[in-house]
């Protein structure tokens, strides 16, 4: 679900690789890697503990170290002068590498910059402490580390205002600029105006079979559109290979809902949902790292469900906190300002709505 304003409701590496420039994109939601931006930007903290030698039990694994830190329980991989290289949070899949300075930006609808070093992936398997140790993890560090593979972020940033088309083998157009879904007959502007409950399968026009064998059929009038939670699903789903569900039945995968996906026992839970009313705002959000989905309670009118979702980035140039997801009145993926800041600090719109976050 979108938002309703009417309802209102630098660093050393484990091996030399070389920084290249990507140029993709349009004048409108580009892309870039650019190492000088760094220069220009807050140092992004992938780890952000006020003590982070305070009750850590390490090791030694070649020239780097791994750490052991608590709330919630992760291993953080540091080299020889203690800069993060990567994380790994325990029962979450997703990893955070540091990696080649990138910038994202979206001219027409904000002014934000967000510069980072994070790299976002899917490991094959949930972290667990010495999972360090295991042959899976060696070998996918090994292809992962200082790759510049589309991660997490470039493939969420391949659905915005006028991104490129882009096809597989078989013809399909699985990225290129996503509308949010159809036009409401019963809505308008600020109140319902598009349609929410398209998926990625409707985005790409093609069934979808799923792990249990239930088959789902694309509406045509869908047809490149995807609603918030059919964004994450498509990014961290049909794009990043997380499983999915067809529906919110508890189950191995990804729910279809926002509120599916926050209630789910995936993943961890970085900031637990204590409850959807304007008393149970988080009082601290600084445990959420880049790559973290985040719920939040934006319509009166849906009860005690969350009802929109999105992808945590990082800190802006401007120091704020920035997230992009799929929205009505962006009419489509956005780390735009249309329909509320996408801020998750100070007290706009989405900052005062955000109920909790989950590390897949």
């Amino acid at each position: 679900m979108t938002a309703r304003p009417k309802s209102r409701r630098s660093r050393p590496v484990l091996h030399t690789f070389t920084v290249l420039a990507l140029l993709a994109g349009s004048a409108y939601f580009t892309y870039a890697l650019r190492v000088e931006e760094q220069a220009k930007a807050p140092a992004v903290q992938v780890v952000q503990d006020k003590a982070i030698t305070a009750g850590l039990t390490a090791g030694e694994a070649g020239a780097q170290k791994w750490e052991r830190v608590r709330s919630p329980d992760r291993s953080v991989l540091r080299d020889t002068t203690g800069q993060v290289l990567a994380t790994f949070t325990d029962g979450a899949r997703t990893a955070t590498l540091t990696g080649p300075s990138r910038t994202f930006t979206e001219p027409a609808n904000t002014t934000s910059r967000v510069v980072t070093e994070n790299w976002v992936r899917l490991m094959p398997e949930a972290w667990k402490q010495g999972a360090e140790n295991q042959q899976w993890f060696k070998d996918w560090f090994k292809k992962y580390f200082g790759s510049q593979e589309d991660d997490v972020f470039a493939m969420a940033f391949q659905y915005g205002d006028q991104a490129p088309v882009k096809k597989d083998a078989q013809g399909t157009s699985y990225a290129g600029d996503a509308s949010f879904g159809p036009l409401n007959p019963n809505g308008s502007a600020g109140n319902d105006l598009r349609l929410e409950q398209s998926d990625f399968f409707d985005y790409l026009g093609t069934p979808y079979t799923f792990r249990n064998g239930v088959r789902k059929q694309p509406q045509t009038a869908r047809y490149r559109s995807m609603d918030c939670s059919g964004f994450i699903r498509t990014v961290f789903g049909y794009r990043a290979r997380y499983p999915l569900m067809p529906d919110d039945t508890p189950g191995a995968g990804l729910p279809r809902t926002a509120n599916g996906m926050a209630r789910s026992a995936l993943g961890t839970d970085v900031i637990p949902l204590e409850g959807v009313g304007a008393d149970d705002r988080p009082t601290s959000i600084d445990v959420i790292q880049p790559g973290d989905l985040l719920f939040f309670k934006l319509d009166a009118r849906t009860k005690d469900r969350l009802d929109h979702t999105g992808i945590y980035l990082g800190t802006d140039t401007d120091g704020h906190k920035i997230f992009i997801s799929s929205r009505e009145e962006a009419n489509g993926p956005t780390i735009g300002d249309k329909g509320g800041t996408s801020r998750l600090d100070g007290n706009g719109y989405y900052a005062t709505t955000l109920r909790s976050a989950k590390r897949l």
